[in-house]
């Protein structure tokens, strides 16, 4: 279904949309960023906030980490927040690191594993590729009202399409 170069394609794609759509909210106060704008998540900083905690989620899922799973999903811890600016910021920029040392190592034979997890009371198997290219499109589809948020208050992010991806044009 996929590779290990694909993976490592989208967690590099993943980290330059998650800093361009950071540097962007930046240009906002506080207030700004967390002004409700209608979207299903309500603000920019919730929408960033629910990519960084799905992120988390999955990565655990993914990993085999059934208790840190587990205990994300008792909790949306970051439904409100980091309300500190600098210590989310910090927050994605270690998961990004996290996310793209993972997929580095990352085999053939691992990607066409299956992972077992808990969806509610219910232990599921899914494919261990379905799952990872469901993690990076989810955080584009938010990332892609995030972008929406930050043009209609005036702040431009920037380019989204992949092949304008940094090194690969």
């Amino acid at each position: 279904m996929i590779t290990p170069d694909y993976a490592r394609l989208m967690a590099r794609y993943d980290r330059w949309q998650n800093s361009a759509l950071i540097a962007a909210a930046d240009r906002l106060d506080d207030a700004a960023r967390w002004q409700d704008r209608g979207a299903f998540f309500r603000s920019i900083a919730k929408t960033l906030n629910h990519i960084l905690w799905d992120h988390r989620v999955w990565l655990a899922r993914q990993q085999g980490d059934a208790d840190t799973a587990r205990a994300l999903n008792q909790r949306h811890p970051y439904a409100d927040g980091p309300r500190d600016w600098a210590a989310y910021k910090d927050a994605r920029a270690a998961l990004d690191d996290e996310i793209r040392s993972w997929v580095g190592g990352l085999t053939a034979t691992e990607i066409a594993r299956n992972v077992t997890w808990q969806r509610g009371p219910e232990t599921v198997e899914t494919p261990f590729a379905l799952n990872l290219i469901h993690m990076f499109n989810h955080a584009t589809h938010h990332r892609g009202q995030v972008h929406a948020m930050l043009t209609a208050a005036g702040v431009d992010p920037g380019a989204t399409d992949l092949p304008m991806l940094p090194d690969e044009v």
